[in-house]
């Protein structure tokens, strides 16, 4: 994911990587393949997206799932209380900021730290000369 971020224009504004990112998870989440469908129905229901319905009744019910939840997902994951906070925020962002998909689309080698928070990761990764990503709420730090 993140050489697909990197080669993406630098003149590319965030937004626009993360919406295509958005259109793929919503893809993925329609696909017949439960390997493929299922990691993002989970993080829909983590996220606490669509939490009326439990994980196989969203799996049967996929046509419910709409860009916007996805967009909602994504917000959440990158430490936003909305996606419209999330769209303002990445505005003022570029491409190189959006590091935290790597480890979302599991290109990330082990082992990774998990934190409960950002700070307390990134206190390690001063310490241990890595990086630390956030993801939802906890971070991680992986090496360089």
């Amino acid at each position: 994911m993140h050489t697909e971020i990197q080669s993406q224009s630098s003149s590319q504004a965030a937004a626009e990587v993360l919406l295509r990112i958005a259109r793929s998870l919503h893809r993925s989440a329609y696909s017949d393949s439960l390997s493929v469908a299922l990691p993002v129905l989970r993080r829909l229901r983590s996220t606490s997206t669509l939490t009326a319905v439990s994980l196989p009744e969203l799996q049967r019910n996929r046509d419910i799932i709409q860009r916007k939840h996805i967009l909602r997902m994504l917000a959440v994951e990158a430490g936003f209380t909305s996606w419209e906070d999330y769209r303002h925020a990445l505005d003022r962002m570029s491409v190189d900021e959006l590091t935290h998909y790597e480890c979302v689309k599991g290109s990330l080698g082990y082992p990774n730290l998990w934190f409960s928070s950002y700070e307390e990761a990134q206190a390690c990764a001063n310490e241990q000369s890595g990086r630390a990503l956030r993801f939802g709420k906890q971070a991680l730090v992986t090496p360089h």
